[in-house]
């Protein structure tokens, strides 16, 4: 078995291990606010949510991982040198997750996808086989490192500002509803966290099913262009729900207690407004933070209501977090790098 073969197998491996990661990071900001609300148990909230978060990777598409897989050009690089890069760039991701999961720190797992690949492939082979995507910005086209910062920039101010008005609206049609409600809004959430689950997996699943074809293209096992198999599709499908079924703990405390006092209809709003918006993105092939999304919403769900009750301080902690996920896991996978080029050359 050759270098190639060799190296493409570990990469892949350990793309889908960074899928992996990611669910269990990701597990708390979608079962935060269902738990938080007492609309189910943890056991509850898992089986439902692992089961939708298998089902969306299959059934939404693969607009993100278009997208994802297409970020950087590796063409006329070494195969090994390539295929290693990628590594190092998810070896980057994989460490921040696991980083900031340990210290309950609700970071963004595609801040640190696009942060480590990016950070590679600049020190490797230099700027210029990153598609940055700023000239085309200028005529009207949205492609490469710009279509995936503007997802992940974008997503959270829309977050907040559904939520802030979805939350206003429903406390509008709930005007004078008697405690016995509280038992309606717990049992809708069944259906609410369900579709925040699937629009999990349908776009975040997808983030690893394009640098799984990538490899594939750049080891030359898949040719004929860029097309997700099936099997990429299956494999990611099942880490990300395997991580979900881990749970990420950790994280649960901040986003569902930390930001806001979340009762039943602030977890539903919550739920509502993140599922829309993240499958909408998903549905414009633009990799979104649901951490991002599922915590701004929250906020904007305070604020519509209570502007001084909301921890903004914690809210500053998540921000800061969210400005130095992309470096950080940058810097991870530079050094990484350093230390795979010793045994390549």
């Amino acid at each position: 078995m050759n270098s190639l073969v060799v190296i493409s197998v570990v990469a892949i491996t350990f793309v889908i291990i960074f899928d992996y990661t990611n669910g269990f990071h990701d597990a708390s900001n979608i079962v935060a606010t269902v738990i938080a609300s007492r609309a189910m148990t943890p056991v509850q909230a898992v089986v439902i949510v692992a089961t939708f978060e298998f089902l969306g990777p299959i059934l939404g598409g693969t607009a993100v991982a278009n997208t994802i897989g297409k970020f950087v050009t590796l063409d006329g690089v070494d195969p090994v040198k390539a295929v290693t890069v990628i590594f190092c760039g998810i070896i980057g991701a994989i460490v921040w997750n696991l980083g900031t999961w340990w210290f309950g720190i609700p970071s963004s797992s595609s801040h640190a996808l696009t942060g480590g690949v990016a950070g590679a492939v600049v020190v490797a082979v230099g700027p210029s086989h990153v598609v940055w995507g700023f000239g085309e910005l200028l005529h009207g086209h949205v492609t490469g490192v710009t279509k995936v910062l503007m997802g992940l920039i974008i997503s959270p101010i829309i977050g907040f500002g559904v939520g802030f008005l979805i939350h206003r609206l429903m406390g509008r049609l709930l005007q004078g509803a008697k405690p016995k409600a509280n038992r309606t809004l717990r049992r809708t959430q069944w259906f609410t966290s369900a579709f925040l689950a699937f629009s999990h997996g349908a776009n975040d699943a997808q983030k690893s099913m394009g640098i799984i074809t990538l490899l594939l293209i750049l080891s030359g096992q898949l040719k004929g262009g860029f097309v997700v198999q099936t099997w990429t599709i299956i494999a990611c499908a099942a880490a990300i729900t395997l991580g979900i079924l881990s749970g990420g703990w950790r994280i649960v405390r901040t986003v569902g207690f930390g930001i806001y006092k979340v009762r039943p209809l602030h977890a539903l709003d919550a739920q509502l407004t993140s599922a829309a918006v993240i499958y909408g993105a998903s549905l414009l092939g633009a990799p979104v933070s649901t951490t991002h999304v599922v915590s701004s919403s929250i906020m904007g769900i305070g604020a519509s209501e209570r502007v001084h009750a909301v921890r903004w301080a914690k809210a500053q902690e998540i921000l800061t977090t969210w400005i130095i996920t992309i470096p950080g896991a940058a810097v991870v996978s530079i050094l990484a790098y350093f230390v795979s080029a010793i045994f390549i050359h």
